[in-house]
């Protein structure tokens, strides 16, 4: 092989524009920015909600309904075919996480009635469908409700004697 025969493959890469380099290079002085304006000034771009007088498509489009997105409770799904093959053991999130039946970042899951049970199993889970728990009870299992982070019990409830005794210090001053 002759190293002075050896020829470039071209793979398509293009080497990035050199602005601000003087005035011979083409794009020296103002660095192909223009003279004047926001465009010309550092920190301009993206800017991507900016139309140039044009109404914004955010304030084009009509608003309507609600979302409660933020406060959604979201469960993963888990039929009874899936912890057929637990027979016998307690059926938690984290025996499922274990086993690649979940994924790993799952915090709630709801048991549904598809497929058969074939054996007693105890099933801990945070919901289930009114099918998935006649089937757990028809093979003789239990199915326990886990409520870990339930935004109820938060320690806001009222409490039943704060409220009698409030009544009872207002019937007295009158």
């Amino acid at each position: 092989m002759d190293i002075s025969k050896v020829v470039g493959v071209d793979v398509g890469r293009r080497f990035k524009r050199r602005k601000g380099r003087g005035t011979g290079s083409g794009a020296g002085k103002t660095s192909s920015r223009g003279s004047k304006g926001a465009a010309s000034r550092s920190g301009f771009g993206g800017l991507l909600h900016h139309e140039g007088g044009q109404m914004p498509l955010i304030r084009r489009l009509p608003k309507r309904g609600f979302s409660n997105s933020l406060f959604r409770i979201e469960y993963e799904a888990v039929n009874l075919n899936r912890i057929a093959p637990f027979a016998g053991q307690t059926v938690t999130i984290d025996l499922l996480k274990k086993h690649g039946l979940l994924k790993k970042k799952t915090r709630r899951f709801k048991v549904l009635g598809g497929g058969e049970l074939t054996g007693k199993t105890d099933v801990v889970a945070d919901a289930f469908s009114k099918t998935a728990l006649a089937k757990i009870e028809a093979a003789g299992g239990s199915a326990t409700v886990f409520v870990a982070d339930d935004p109820a019990s938060d320690g806001t409830a009222t409490d039943s004697t704060a409220t009698d005794g409030a009544d009872a210090s207002d019937g007295q001053a009158s």
